[in-house]
């Protein structure tokens, strides 16, 4: 269309300025600029112009515009018709809307790709409540999702492992990126290119082939998930420990049940410096802390309660579905949560 349209002005122009040459100032432009168009056209009204049927050049000049510029106009109509026809201006105004409404979001994931493991990435992060952006170059794959999940899914179509795309996707305001691409290869090009758009946006990255876990690491990854290892311990493990899966699973999986959540301790919590048990968590926000992240890395289950809270501690808890950001409130702004029983 923008091809079409520049050859067709430039036509129009070049037209009523020779018309413009030839009358030597006797005819205005905007005269000339008429008598072209209706020549281009092929409407044919006349020769508009006073005197024009008097100037054999004018006449030479008007039929070469009609043997070359006519299929100019021929090619834009043409052109604008199949655009409007064939959904090209529909999708068109559909992908200019989706780009407005991914500028807006902030603190998401991006999920790159939504294939096998892309869709249950998808459903996971919804089900967390946690904004999302798809980035995927199938057309198809978005509708497919799309028609999954019962409502429009925000998305970038293009080309992860390209800086432009992961830019619209708004990587600079991004939570974190999910690598999830089918061949480690172009997972590593993603990680890379996020790694270079961005030094704090946490990085996800599949692994096909466990052997690849470390170049992923090396390229910028903060985790990578190997989904060969993981499906298979967990098939060891619902054959061993077939209760403990099941419990996993009603957590993971039961939307009115509870989640294994994290809760980070801010500097300015007024639950540093206190006793685990006069943080009142479970009194005050029914949540049940299981573990504790120190900020070295360490981990102690089951914390006792005389465990002293600090800045900059994870919390592993146990809470109500859609409860975290309440809890949350209450652990480094102290707000009581108000919650329906």
């Amino acid at each position: 269309m923008y091809t079409a349209g520049v050859v067709f002005v430039a036509v129009t122009a070049v037209g009523a300025g020779g018309y413009h040459a030839i009358g030597q100032g006797k005819w205005s432009f905007g005269d000339c600029l008429y008598m072209a168009v209706i020549t281009l056209s092929t409407v044919g009204f006349g020769e508009t112009l006073p005197g024009m049927e008097s100037s054999p050049v004018a006449r030479a000049w008007t039929g070469t515009l009609i043997l070359l510029g006519s299929g100019t106009l021929l090619y834009f109509a043409s052109t604008l018709t199949a655009f409007i026809v064939e959904g090209d201006l529909r999708g068109a105004i559909r992908r200019r809307t989706m780009e407005r409404l991914v500028s807006r979001v902030n603190n998401h994931v991006i999920v790159c790709g939504v294939g096998s493991t892309g869709t249950h990435i998808v459903a996971e992060l919804e089900q967390s409540g946690t904004p999302y952006v798809v980035v995927e170059r199938e057309q198809s794959r978005i509708e497919r999702l799309v028609a999954e999940r019962g409502h429009e899914v925000l998305y970038v179509l293009g080309d992860a492992t390209e800086d432009h795309t992961l830019e619209e996707a708004g990587i600079e305001k991004a939570l974190g990126l999910i690598a999830a691409l089918r061949e480690d290869r172009d997972n590593l090009f993603v990680t890379i290119t996020a790694r270079a758009l961005s030094d704090d946006v946490r990085i996800v990255a599949k692994a096909v082939e466990i052997d690849n876990t470390t170049k992923l690491m090396r390229a910028g990854a903060n985790s990578v998930v190997a989904p060969a290892k993981i499906g298979g311990a967990r098939m060891a493990s619902e054959m061993v420990r077939p209760s403990v899966m099941q419990f996993l699973d009603n957590i993971s999986r039961n939307k009115d049940n509870r989640r294994i959540e994290e809760l980070l301790l801010k500097a300015d919590s007024p639950l540093c410096g206190m006793p685990l048990m006069d943080a009142r968590l479970r009194e005050a926000c029914d949540a049940l802390v299981i573990a504790v992240r120190f900020v070295d890395g360490q981990h102690e289950y089951n914390p006792g309660p005389n465990l002293v809270l600090r800045p900059g501690m994870v919390l592993i808890v146990l809470v109500r579905s859609g409860e975290l950001a309440m809890i949350e409130r209450y652990v480094n702004e102290g707000v009581e949560p108000t919650r329906e029983t």
